[in-house]
């Protein structure tokens, strides 16, 4: 009964519906994908390897850092009294790697339903191939899914990737949920389209966010205005990367 945080930090929202709130973000450590088409570079010893963004909280070459979370009581009080300080409750962004992968786990959920009985929002940023049992774990049901689904340019096979029935249970048993999907020029200009409306014609009357793939304020620019103009052509909602265009590679903000 424990789970691994990776890190945890007031910043803003950087993405999607939320973009620009006060949230106070809890990074989980593990993930069931890599998507090393997204193309970000780091070192592990002599090894060059390729992710998404957040490796650090994917590659389990880094879980030696990672932070068991287990006494449920001791982290809720220090997060009241972190939130005591500041003055006012932030939104709560549970993100990753994967924070579903604990959704069964009875520490994260305690974690869960002590945000959620404080009315606080809280928003999981998640890759939406994990089926939550909303019926065992009815807190989930108070909760904002921001659904980052992978496409074809994160290299991962379409049938890891993609599960159906976790998309549905989420968008018919949430509080509130969305799409949002990280493409770059390439995909633009070969199946962006076709790809999103596979996952988001089931779900009418969902939102859906694209924004462009980028570790850091370069990657982002090269990829920034073909995805601007894709919304614009298709009627998606655009979300740019707030936190990296102002921080560029830092983490923890």
């Amino acid at each position: 009964m424990m789970f691994y945080l990776v890190e945890e930090f007031l910043s803003l929202q950087g993405e999607g519906k939320y973009a620009g709130t006060p949230s106070y973000f809890l990074r989980t450590g593990g993930c069931n994908l890599v998507c090393p088409g997204f193309g970000a570079c780091y070192e592990v010893g002599s090894e060059t390897r390729s992710g998404c963004d957040t490796y650090f909280a994917v590659d389990r070459a880094f879980a030696p850092s990672w932070q068991k979370v287990g006494d449920i009581k001791l982290f809720t009080a220090d997060l009241a009294k972190g939130f005591e300080e500041m003055g006012y409750q932030p939104h709560v962004v549970i993100t990753g790697g994967e924070p579903l992968l604990y959704y069964a786990d009875a520490s994260f959920y305690r974690l869960v339903e002590w945000l959620c009985g404080r009315g606080i929002a809280v928003t999981f940023e998640t890759n939406a191939t994990v089926e939550i049992d909303f019926e065992a774990y009815p807190a989930y049901r108070e909760c904002i899914f921001a659904l980052s689904i992978k496409l074809s340019n994160s290299g991962e096979e379409h049938k890891k990737r993609i599960k159906p029935h976790a998309i549905a249970t989420i968008v018919g048993n949430a509080r509130e949920s969305f799409f949002k999907f990280t493409i770059d020029k390439g995909l633009v200009e070969t199946s962006a389209r076709e790809e999103i409306e596979e996952i988001v014609s089931a779900h009418p009357g969902q939102e859906v966010f694209c924004m462009p793939v980028g570790e850091c304020r370069e990657s982002i620019r090269r990829n920034d205005r073909s995805v601007f103009e894709f919304c614009i052509k298709h009627g998606y909602r655009y979300s740019d990367r707030l936190h990296i265009r102002i921080f560029d590679k830092t983490q923890g903000v």
